[in-house]
């Protein structure tokens, strides 16, 4: 294989984690019980694959961790005394698109995660 073929081969298998970056993203989401949400989402990269979340929604602070694996990013974080994780797949202009539960629920919520530019 030649050096071209590879260096492009490298760069196609990084870009879904590429597709994911540092920065502030707005947050349109849908709570297990249908009510809607919005606010805003930071994160920030602290390792080769591994993250830091903060969302604010009203008026809410949660914090979290993420790692991305292909093209999904999992998170788990903090709620008051209870413990979520939510999966999200990445799409190639950034956005992040998926669900969330508290440990030990039965239902889902829905968010997505647009970056801003």
């Amino acid at each position: 294989m030649s050096l071209l073929r590879l260096l492009a081969l490298l760069l196609l298998l990084a870009s879904p984690a590429q597709a994911q970056r540092s920065g502030l993203y707005d947050i349109i989401g849908r709570n297990p019980d249908g009510s809607e949400y919005g606010g805003v989402a930071e994160l920030q990269q602290v390792g080769l694959s591994s993250f830091r979340i903060v969302w604010e929604t009203g008026g809410n602070i949660i914090e979290g961790v993420g790692m991305v694996s292909g093209l999904v990013l999992a998170v788990v974080f903090g709620l008051g005394d209870q413990t979520g994780m939510g999966m999200y797949e990445l799409r190639p202009d950034g956005t992040l698109e998926g669900s969330w539960t508290i440990i030990g629920s039965q239902v889902t919520g829905y968010e997505t995660l647009r970056p801003r530019r």
